[in-house]
């Protein structure tokens, strides 16, 4: 996996999809960009990461990439859902570019709403931890942007 011992980043670039909304129930709204590799081979867990809006802006994220267990088992669609820290706003439509820089956890199902919502909370706190080490200046350049929904390996 990859993350902050070898500068290792995945990044993934689309458009913001309208989801469930279950995560703004939650009280973790999400930022959906579908993923073209249906297989799971690269990247699947909750990671920190950075989002980059159209305009440039860059957000830092607790990112989930998978097929949301609690709710689907292993037959969800596959997706990246980015909760961006600290930011309030509509993103359906926009382009966004996630970047996962620490894997934190691998995925995995939860038998209650209230469990799940204990986990994302202590996703969030190590997001905030690891993206106050690693600013968004630091970030790798990308030559070129990926396709939408395809992930791309940098480092």
């Amino acid at each position: 996996m990859a993350d902050e011992r070898d500068g290792t980043f995945f990044v993934v670039r689309g458009p913001v999809e309208p989801g469930d909304k279950r995560g703004r129930e939650l009280g973790f709204p999400t930022a959906n960009i579908a993923l073209r590799d249906q297989r799971g081979e690269l990247g699947d867990g909750v990671w920190a990461g950075w989002a980059e809006r159209a305009d440039g802006t860059r957000v830092a994220a607790a990112v989930s990439v998978g097929r949301r267990p609690t709710y689907y088992g292993a037959d969800g669609y596959r997706l990246v859902e980015a909760f961006l820290l600290d930011f309030e706003g509509d993103l359906y439509g926009e382009r966004l570019t996630v970047w996962l820089g620490k894997h934190l956890r691998e995925q995995q199902g939860f038998g209650s709403a209230q469990e799940l919502i204990d986990a994302l909370g202590r996703d969030v706190a190590a997001a905030r931890e690891w993206v106050a080490a690693h600013p968004a200046d630091t970030l790798p350049t990308l030559a070129e942007l990926p396709p939408d929904g395809e992930v791309q390996r940098l480092g």
